[in-house]
């Protein structure tokens, strides 16, 4: 058989293999579909997600350790993440205050949920009777996290309500563990000696947490990290810290710890020495991987620490 008859057998298989392939079951040729994404802004918020979607959604969250969302700015990666997004859960109440307009902007195009804005008003904490200002930091209180989770539920049922039983059997393992750390939380605060319960940080993040586990608690700045403060605040704690014979204040991961090494110093020279206690997680969650980076973990270390500088 000579080289041309070859040839024009070789695309008679050829184009056989081409149109062979062409009229394959769609479902052979089709790739598989990803599972929905789910973008969280906090890590606490990512942490909820992990716990009642368990392998059904791919969960990712835009904050990382360290990070004050106080301050926030989106990035053009994050800008991205967003618009790919199925689903998207922030806090609200203003802690993401500098995305809040990107957020409201994209819930004309897809579900965006702000979970603390669905909590009853009369739960929320203000940081003052004089003050109509909302404290944004509700994961500090255990139990209203339990219903932060519920309301988170609820929409991701709404998103997908074939993926029901699973959120729910999910959510109510989840609800049980929170409980259980609540009873853990409350007791271990109570240990402490009532006279010395006196929580100190950089700025107002855990008035959830005083008032559910009865513990004072005085920050510095107040309960937005943007709020400024100066000469005097700093010298109102000070007086506070040595009338009420504090003997710790603490640090947190989020934020730059030489306001509160004034505040050290000023006790230092009004003959008071008092101690960093710590550093606590308060805006954001440890490193993925550790017992930290997972919110159980987190408020367990917060406790800890907290028990141990001021017993």
């Amino acid at each position: 058989m000579d080289t041309k008859k070859i040839g024009i057998i070789y695309v008679i298989f050829l184009l056989f293999g081409i149109l062979t392939s062409a009229c394959d079951s769609p479902n052979q040729k089709k790739a598989p579909k990803s599972k929905p994404l789910v973008v969280a802004t906090t890590g606490m918020i990512a942490d909820a997600l992990k716990n009642i979607v368990g392998d059904a959604m791919r969960v990712q969250a835009i904050m990382g350790p360290g990070v004050d969302p106080h301050l926030y700015k989106a990035t053009r990666e994050d800008l991205s993440l967003l618009r790919e997004a199925d689903l998207i859960f922030y806090n609200g109440l203003h802690l993401e205050g500098k995305m809040g307009e990107v957020l409201e902007k994209l819930a004309r195009q897809k579900p965006i949920f702000a979970i603390g804005n669905q909590i009853d008003t009369k739960k929320l904490h203000t940081i003052s009777p004089q003050s109509d200002a909302i404290d944004p930091h509700i994961w500090f209180d255990v139990l209203l996290w339990s219903e932060a989770i519920q309301i988170t539920t609820k929409a991701l049922i709404e998103f997908d309500p074939s993926k029901k039983d699973l959120f729910t059997k999910n959510a109510n393992q989840f609800l049980k563990k929170l409980r259980d750390l609540d009873a853990e939380v409350r007791e271990q605060i109570q240990s402490i000696d009532k006279k010395r319960r006196v929580l100190i940080t950089a700025h107002d993040a855990f008035g959830y947490f005083g008032r559910a586990y009865d513990i004072e608690v005085r920050g510095l700045q107040g309960i937005s990290t943007v709020s400024e403060f100066g000469l005097k605040d700093i010298s109102d704690l000070v007086d506070f810290i040595v009338k009420r014979k504090i003997k710790a204040v603490f640090v947190e991961s989020s934020i730059p710890k030489k306001s509160l090494e004034a505040v050290v110093q000023g006790c230092l020279q009004n003959n008071h020495p008092v101690k960093i206690g710590g550093t606590l997680f308060s805006d954001a969650m440890g490193a993925e991987g550790t017992p930290e980076g997972t919110y159980l973990g987190m408020l367990r270390y917060n406790v800890k620490t907290i028990t141990e500088a001021l017993k």
